[in-house]
C-alpha cells in the first residue's frame, strides 16, 4: 500500500514523460516515511482522452492515493502536500493539479503477490 493513480489529460503524454511522473510520485511516497515497506508502493497513470475543465490551459493531472485506513488527518494532509509538490515539479505547466486520499477498508481488502 498505497496505490497512487494519476488520471491526466490524454495529450500530456505527447509533451511530458509520464514514466518520470510515476517515478517522481513513487519517490515522494517513499520519502514520506508513511510507508515503511516501499516495495508495497504502486503508481500508475491513466490517460483521459476526453475531458473539459473550467480553467486554462486545458490540461490536468489528478492523483488519487488509496491507502489502508487508520492514518490520522495530519499524516494524510502531509502526504497529499508531498505528492502535490512532486506533481508540480514534474508538470509545472499543467493547468490543474490535484490530489486526494481515499481509505481502503482493511476488512474487505484482499491482496496477492508473488
Amino acid at each position: 500500500m498505497p496505490h497512487i493513480t494519476v488520471e491526466y489529460a490524454g495529450h500530456l503524454d505527447e509533451t511530458h514523460c509520464l514514466t518520470g511522473v510515476c517515478q517522481a510520485l513513487f519517490d515522494a511516497a517513499a520519502a514520506s516515511g508513511v510507508f515503511p515497506d516501499v516495495s508495497a508502493i504502486k503508481v500508475r497513470a491513466i490517460p483521459c482522452p476526453f475531458f473539459r475543465i473550467g480553467t486554462e490551459p486545458q490540461s490536468f493531472a489528478h492523483a488519487t492515493i488509496r491507502l489502508l485506513a487508520g492514518r490520522d488527518e495530519a499524516t494524510k494532509a502531509e502526504l497529499t502536500r508531498s505528492i502535490l509538490a512532486a506533481l508540480d515539479q514534474a508538470l509545472p505547466d499543467v493547468g490543474s493539479l490535484s490530489v486526494d486520499i481515499k481509505d481502503i477498508d482493511t476488512a474487505t481488502y484482499a491482496k496477492r503477490t508473488l
